[in-house]
Parts: C-alpha cells; structure tokens; sequence
C-alpha cells in the first residue's frame, strides 16, 4: 500500500463507513449518498493507495489485511479533519440522542447546552433506549445520549464513556379504576402480586428491563412478558388497556388518558441516569453538554438521593470504579 500526496477526506469516510458496516447499501444510507457514488469513491482509494482493502463477494464484504491496516489511520485522520474544521467553525451538527420526547432529564439538558454554546447546531434524535443508542454511538451515527450505563452489555461499555448526570425517582402508571389508583404514592410492597410492564423484549431497552427484574427481586412482584412493541401514544394506551398491567416508569412520565402516575416509596427506587458518548469524541459543542448536565444537576438537586433510597449494586459498583479511574 503507497500513501499518495494528497488524499480527499471524502473517500477516507466512504472507507470507514464500509468499513464499519461491512455492506454497502447500509454505508451509503449513512452517509446519505447514492450506493453508486459510494462504490465509486472506495474504488478511487483503492487505486489511489494501489491496494485492495474490500474483498466483496454476493453475499459479504469483508476487510482484506490492508484495509484492516488502513482503518486506524482513517479514523485519526477523520477526527482530525473534524477538528480542523470545528477550530474555524464549521463543525457538523452535535447529534443527542433524547430517549424519547416525554422524558424531561436530556430534554432539559439539550436546552440548556444551546444556551450554553449558541453558536453551535445541536439536534435532537429519539432512539428510544441507550442500547439501542449505543450502537449508534459507536458507529459515530450518534454523538451522545443518556441512559442507565450499568445496564449496557459490557461489551459496548468498553467503546463509551459516561458521566452520572441524575437518579431518576421511579413510577408506576396505573391504570385509572387500578386497585392501587387512589394513593398518592404506592410502596413496593403494594405491588406485590401483581405483573408489571418493564420493556421486556424490546432489543433497545434491556437496561430498562434489568433495573426491574433487580428492583422486583424478592419482593413478589412480576415483570410483564414480551408483548408486542407499541409505537405511539395510542397503542400504547391501548395494549395497556387489554393488558391492565402497572407499568413502570419514572415521576416525571407524562400520564396517558385514562392513567395515573404514581411514585414509588419504602424504598424510593432511583434509575441512574448517565450522559454517554463514544470514547474519544470530539466536538467542540459536546464541552457545552457536559457543563450544562453539571449545572442543572447542581441547580436542581438531581444527584442527592433521599435516605430511603435504593440503587442498583452494579450501578454504585460501575459509578464508583469508573470514578477512581478518572481522578
């Protein structure tokens, strides 16, 4: 393989998306470009670096010794490219990924780091669960997003970083004629007997599902089976409906009709809230992000936990060893 004089970081990132998606009409849907002029832009490094970095057959395309070689540099020289471009500000849009429109903890942040660097694009995206975002995060679809870190596979832990940014108090949304409708907050062991809706099944929300089976355990208490994913306000409301199960949630869950949500106490169970982002991003808007998540936590309280509190162990054990790691 010979480095050319000079080489357009356009076909570098035509590389890196093959070479991460390993199929091309996946890489050029990322990259919002024609497959055509994708296949074209890696046939073009190829005779540019007089080497074959793809081995394509009808089925599979794999990386062949040159291209695995390749890949290290390319993203060093992309992250680079993108800095350049950042100091002279014309940096990409910051993409942070909300979970979902009806959680208030990344919805508050975002705002706040807009104030923050107000020079800067930063777009909101909806991925539903952090692992289902984390995959994005990696294949640097996403720059950030927030979630329960601990509840990752520790195989994407490894690629990401996170910074505690809230405890959640977690709910229950009830339906209206429920048994346990008319508190005003219903202890844990007033659910004892029942089966709760927790996410079970949903490929993007595992780390949901996790903290419930470990909040449920030994206390009688049931996580719903899978059932089919509901999109949208509406089906959901209506698989509730058919199902009459509690769903659990966190206090600042916006009621459907026909619903109540109602706090969790004895103990009060906290969902820890992390943001999370790719290792070695750089961007020069995501500083913002960090600050803003600081600020509101300090202004609004967000990371003292009441005496009665409960936090999963893995979720105190992975905050407090990636803290020694980073001081």
């Amino acid at each position: 393989m010979t480095a050319p004089a000079h080489l357009d970081p356009r076909l570098l990132r035509a590389f890196v998306a093959v070479a991460e998606e390993l199929h091309f009409t996946r890489a050029a849907a990322r990259l919002y470009v024609a497959q055509q002029a994708l296949s074209r832009d890696v046939r073009r490094l190829e005779r540019e670096l007089r080497a074959e970095l793809f081995v394509r057959t009808t089925r599979q395309v794999a990386l062949t010794a040159d291209g695995e070689r390749l890949l290290p540099h390319a993203r060093r020289v992309l992250a680079a490219h993108e800095d350049l471009l950042a100091a002279f500000g014309q940096a990409r849009a910051l993409l942070v990924d909300l979970n979902s429109p009806d959680l208030d903890t990344g919805r508050r942040v975002l705002h706040r780091a807009r104030e923050l660097a107000p020079e800067h694009e930063l777009m909101a995206r909806y991925e539903s669960g952090l692992t289902g975002a984390a995959a994005e995060l990696l294949a640097g679809r996403l720059d950030a997003s927030f979630g329960r870190f601990a509840g990752l596979d520790p195989a994407l832990r490894a690629g990401l970083d996170h910074q505690l940014v809230r405890y959640e108090p977690m709910a229950v949304v009830l339906p209206e004629a429920h048994r346990l409708a008319p508190l005003e907050a219903v202890p844990l062991h007033a659910l004892a007997g029942e089966t709760v809706y927790a996410g079970a099944g949903n490929p993007r929300t595992p780390e949901w599902t996790d903290l419930a089976h470990r909040l449920f355990a030994g206390r009688r208490i049931e996580v719903a089976p899978p059932a089919p994913l509901a999109v949208g306000v509406e089906e959901f409301h209506r698989l509730m409906a058919k199902t009459g199960h509690p769903v659990l949630a966190v206090t600042d869950f916006s009621a459907l009709p026909r619903t109540v949500v109602r706090p969790l106490v004895d103990p009060v169970p906290l969902s820890p809230v992390s943001l999370v982002w790719r290792k070695g991003l750089a961007h020069p808007a995501f500083d913002a992000v960090r600050r803003a998540a600081v600020q509101l936590a300090a202004e609004r309280g967000w990371l003292r936990r009441p005496e009665s509190a409960w936090v999963p162990a893995i979720d105190e054990t992975i905050s407090k060893s990636d803290s020694s790691v980073h001081h």
